[in-house]
This record gives C-alpha cells, structure tokens and sequence, in this order.
C-alpha cells in the first residue's frame, strides 16, 4: 500500500533501484544521514529500501562511505552490496578529494552534491569530473554558523536535487532522531536543513572529453598470500609525512597570534599530531632561542586543544572558511 507521499521514482538503475553513495569523514554524521533518507524512504514515502554504511567508533576522522537504496514498494531488496553508480553522490568534505577517488562511478546522469564554497565550474576541475550535474552547497560554512554538523545541510541538498524525496518527511524523521534526548538541538537542525535545500546552486556539464570517466573499482589488498615478503616483513616502515588530516576538521582552526607568545611549549605538549613548526630566532637582545614560528595545518584536524591549553590567549579558534586558503597552506599567524 502506497503511502499518500508516495511518488514514482523518476530513475532507477537495471536493477529496479535509485541509489546515494555518501562520501564523508567518520564523524560528520554520513551514517545518520544515511539512516534518517532511509527512514524518510521506507517509513514516510511508502518505498522499500535499506541503507548501511562502513561504519564503527574507529572511524572516527578516517574515511567512511554509506549507502542508500530506494526501489517500488513492490519489489524485493536482495542486493547488500556497495553502491558503484550512484544516482546521487554525496562528497561530505572537500579536502578528502585529495586522497580519496570519491567520484567513481558517476556517470553523466549522476547528480554530485558538494559541500564545497566552490562554483559549479571550479568544483568541476577541482573533482576532473567527467560530466553530470553538481549541486554546491557550503554545508560546513552553513553548520558552523548554526552550531550543528554538515550531515542535515547535506540532507536539505539531497532533497532538493533529488526530485522527488519529500523535505517535510525528511524533517519528521530528523525531529524523530533526535527525539527528547536531543530536543535542543531540532530547531537549530531544521535551519541547517532548510539552508541546505535553499542555498545550493547546480549545473549540468556534458561530457566533453575534458576529464575521463572513472569507473568503480576496489582495491582490495595490496599484500597477500602469493606476494607477502618472505618472513611478512614490512619494507615500508610507517611515518606521518605524507598524512593529512585537512579532511577531519569540522570548520574550526586555531590560529597562532606570535605578537602575544611566549613560546612556552605547552600547546606543543598538548597537540596529539605534531602541528607546531619551531625555529631558531634571536630575541631583543639578540640571544638564539627556541622560538613557535607557525602552524602546519597539513597535520591539523581541529581539535583545538591548544587554544584550550594556551593560558596567554596567544591561539584562538577562527572560522576555517574565513581564513584565506593560502595561508592556511603557507601556516597561518597573525603577525610575523
């Protein structure tokens, strides 16, 4: 029986299915959006369906990917499988695209949602997409300003680019989520979301064989049975320099004012990822000494346990997205 929100779905795949892949990062709530665009599905739109995602507490900060499938309420769902050609696409956080191949499988009649500052063109060279439609919407910009997270942005985006997943059922089932435990936090979540359905701009890019389409593919292990190094020796010992954890902050960086530090080291005691970048300067009488020189934010994921610590207010916490890019590469200060 058709619920009275009930409507056709305007695609699906060979397999009878209209499918979301989420792109994130464990902590911004992939797993809950995933659940609540289920939920809305199934329980409030009258479709079958199901959603998972690669999901666990150890996630937290390192790559996450959740799925959603809606098909006829009439049709079984025996498919528990990832998602590899996405009707939408969700990507959580633009600096995952770094070290993440996010846009597998998206195809010319796929729709990326992005949460991104970006301009339908520049996200497109930024993702070298190779065609389809983009939605950008700065879901982190939109979170910090109304103190929740990127999934309920995100949420308002999917239900706008999507055509047929109703926003007031959507909204019924975040209300749901959050219920009494959480109740503070439904209006702010319900801004967020309508924001998020209102703010976002699209275009349509046809493939012009300016990017090539990435196929989905999985990796699987490098390493093995048949070519395990003889002993299982590890010929690659592990190091941070390459790591970057740009993609873990939730909209917030500290920022160093050096014309108040007194570079006593405590921040770089409390900082669990080694961020500091110290140097040798001479001070006023012209002895060399150990000096805080900026912040490498290639190892920043935003916990702001410096700007806690620091009893001279010498670190503040700033707007990630009112910062300029370049200096957050070059290592932000606010005097030299």
């Amino acid at each position: 029986m058709h619920s009275e929100n009930y409507k056709e779905l305007p695609k699906v795949n060979k397999s009878g299915f209209f499918e979301i892949r989420m792109e994130s990062i464990g902590g911004f709530g992939a797993n809950l959006a995933g659940k609540i665009l289920g939920e809305a599905g199934v329980l409030g739109m009258g479709y079958n369906g199901s959603n998972f995602s690669s999901y666990g507490s150890e996630k937290k900060g390192s790559p996450v990917k959740a799925f959603v499938r809606l098909c006829a309420p009439d049709k079984e769902v025996r498919v528990n499988s990832p998602v590899t050609e996405p009707h939408i696409l969700v990507i959580f956080h633009e600096e995952m695209v770094r070290s993440v191949s996010v846009t597998q499988g998206v195809g010319k009649d796929s729709v990326v949602v992005f949460s991104t500052g970006k301009s339908p063109e520049e996200a497109r060279d930024y993702l070298k997409l190779h065609g389809g439609t983009i939605h950008c919407v700065d879901a982190m910009k939109i979170a910090v300003e109304e103190n929740t997270r990127v999934n309920t942005a995100l949420l308002g985006a999917i239900c706008k680019v999507s055509g047929f997943i109703d926003p007031d059922v959507v909204k019924d089932m975040i209300k749901k989520n959050l219920g009494k435990k959480y109740s503070f936090l439904i209006e702010p979540n319900l801004k967020t979301f309508d924001r998020g359905y209102n703010e976002g701009v699209s275009k349509y890019f046809e493939p012009d064989g300016k990017y090539p389409l990435i196929p989905f593919s999985r990796e699987g292990q490098k390493t093995g049975y048949f070519n395990q190094n003889i002993g299982g020796v590890i010929t690659t010992p592990g190091n941070s320099a390459t790591k970057d954890l740009s993609a873990s902050r939730s909209g917030w960086v500290p920022v160093l004012d050096r014309s108040v530090c007194t570079s006593c080291g405590e921040c770089d005691i409390t900082c669990p990822d080694y961020v500091m970048v110290w140097g040798e300067e001479k001070d006023e009488k012209g002895k060399e000494r150990r000096t805080l020189l900026k912040y490498n934010y290639q190892y920043c994921k935003g916990c702001l346990r410096c700007v806690e610590i620091c009893k001279f207010h010498a670190l503040t916490a700033a707007k990630e997205y009112e910062v300029d890019k370049k200096i957050i590469q070059d290592g932000f200060t606010r005097s030299k």
